[in-house]
């Protein structure tokens, strides 16, 4: 059988997925599903993307590694750009087929949570928002142990003759990733000695600035669609994703910011 367009990418079965819930259907039902269909296929590239980042780390690849936080910056981008369009359907709108979530909740997306595990934003609790025993649950308990990307940053940084705190290396995985005075003198130093270097760590800034950015937006539009309601399936709204606001994911890379 012959390949084609559409069957390559199986938009058969792809564009039969936008099935409204509401009936008769409520008109911005269907943005709703898109746009947070779009989202969960960017948060699979960018879990394809951090992959080969995580690994580029790891051999020491510094072009592999810019050229792949480009793209993850771009991608970020886009995510933003998408909450302008959501912000286009009114909170009436809404309401309207809200009702019809029922318990489903954004508070559910696995592959955004293992993005977080990834990034090394450890949060346990997370879990509870899978099923016990199911194969999501699974999967992000797996995430969780693994070494994160600042784990796989610190194999790079030791490429460049950063001797890596004994301390860092045998922290529990599990835990959150925090700042450390001594990785920050060494990004300084690489800073001023090796200008190819930094070329990566502006990358990496940016990209942590684009995603506390796409928190901010998440939450402002949260608050614009619903105010200081619970989130939809009765999970915790507004006030609860203010929390995550301006907590980077390099630390180390902003903490150096008032020293240069």
């Amino acid at each position: 059988m012959e390949l084609t367009y559409a069957r390559y990418l199986k938009l058969d079965r792809l564009l039969d997925l936008q099935q409204p819930q509401s009936s008769p259907p409520e008109h911005d039902e269907t943005l709703f599903i898109v746009i947070h269909q779009v989202y969960e296929l960017w948060f699979k590239l960018l879990l394809h993307e951090f992959g080969k980042i995580a690994r580029d780390f790891s051999a020491g690849d510094l072009f592999g590694a810019i050229a792949t936080f480009k793209r993850v910056r771009m991608v970020l981008k886009t995510l933003v750009a998408q909450i302008d369009i959501l912000e286009t359907m009114t909170p009436m709108s809404f309401l309207a087929f809200r009702s019809r979530l029922e318990t489903a909740s954004g508070f559910q997306s696995e592959q955004f949570r293992e993005l977080e595990f990834l990034l090394g934003t450890k949060r346990p609790e997370m879990l509870k928002y899978q099923p016990p025993g199911s194969p999501l649950h699974a999967r992000l308990k797996k995430r969780l142990a693994e070494r994160s990307l600042v784990d796989h940053f610190y194999d790079f940084l030791e490429t460049r003759g950063v001797a890596i705190p004994a301390a860092l290396r045998a922290r529990d995985p599990i835990l959150p990733n925090e700042a450390d005075t001594t990785i920050q003198d060494a990004l300084l130093l690489l800073y001023r000695t090796q200008p190819d270097v930094s070329i990566l760590l502006e990358l990496m800034t940016d990209f942590d600035e684009g995603l506390q950015e796409w928190r901010y937006r998440h939450v402002k539009m949260v608050e614009r669609t619903i105010g200081n309601q619970p989130g939809t399936g009765g999970s915790p709204g507004a006030e609860y994703l203010k929390g995550s606001l301006f907590k980077p994911v390099f630390p180390d890379l902003w903490a150096i910011r008032s020293r240069v």
